[in-house]
């Protein structure tokens, strides 16, 4: 899903060498080092993870080598190709404890396998000697060529009556474009910076459209631009639960919207509200 927006929002100054899983395993350390050689990258963007949250829960193993062993490989290819790395992490690295945005200091407490996996691949990357990295934590992430919350709500809307989603957990939804807009610009940022001392642009970023809502309201409104879009779904109803109502294998943080506020500084870029890119995403589906 991510690596496809990528292709599609590529800058023309970038030549891309997209890699599927069988051109290049991350876990593998050797195919990772033959395949950098090859190439000798500029830059190598990692939008390879397990991120099947519940799955990981029963794949800790799995999870683990993708989500934490991964990103040290490719982190040790970049740093001999002397490439920069770009890896996509999460807001489940977070508890949800804080109720307000987290930035990228904040003590990190994952509550599943797949965040703590996620953080694993982050010390990874920060362990390996590796300087020249951008770690991106995004949350809620959807977008055209992937299974993702959106596309889930839209073809459930179309087959059920009633709807019950959890309203307790508060998030940040991410269009895929917005957040590989925000990795181009991100890494344009060395030439703008790296002459001023003590600025350097590497380093933790979080990244996610503007605003906040619960998952009940994010599918209020697929819902709406549904029926906008032409469609008369199925659905009646749409009730709001509380997490406990809903059981699943891994805990989710109640809040985790990230603060863009170092994102903002770095690029003086402007960041979309979540509804505004949900607008655009129909509007694309659509058309």
């Amino acid at each position: 899903m991510l690596g496809t927006m990528f292709r599609q929002r590529m800058p023309s100054i970038y030549d891309m060498h997209a890699c599927d899983h069988d051109a290049l395993d991350i876990t593998n350390a050797e195919q990772v080092g033959e395949v950098v050689l090859r190439l000798r990258p500029q830059v190598i963007v990692n939008c390879a993870a397990f991120a099947r949250v519940d799955a990981c829960e029963t794949s800790r193993d799995l999870a683990f080598l993708v989500n934490g062993e991964g990103p040290g490989i490719l982190a040790r290819a970049a740093r001999e190709a002397g490439a920069v790395l770009v890896h996509i992490s999460t807001d489940y690295v977070f508890d949800g404890c804080k109720k307000q945005p987290y930035v990228e200091d904040d003590d990190t407490a994952p509550l599943s396998v797949y965040g703590l996996s996620k953080l694993r691949g982050e010390q990874a990357i920060r362990e390996s000697g590796l300087e020249r990295y951008f770690i991106v934590r995004t949350s809620w992430l959807y977008g055209p060529g992937g299974g993702n919350f959106v596309e889930t709500i839209i073809r459930l809307a179309q087959e059920r009556e009633e709807l019950r989603i959890v309203a307790d957990q508060i998030g940040c939804p991410t269009y895929t474009r917005d957040l590989v807009l925000a990795i181009y610009r991100l890494l344009d940022a060395p030439r703008r910076l790296d002459p001023v001392p003590g600025k350097s642009p590497y380093g933790t970023y979080h990244f996610s459209d503007d605003g906040q809502c619960s998952w009940f309201e994010f599918a209020e409104v697929i819902v709406a631009l549904l029926r906008q879009h032409g469609s008369e779904p199925a659905v009646k109803r749409i009730l709001p639960i509380r997490t406990e109502d809903y059981p699943l294998p891994a805990a989710r943080p109640s809040w985790s919207v990230l603060s863009k506020a170092k994102y903002r500084q770095v690029t003086g870029a402007r960041v979309s509200h979540w509804r505004e890119s949900l607008k655009d995403y129909f509007e694309a589906r659509f058309t």
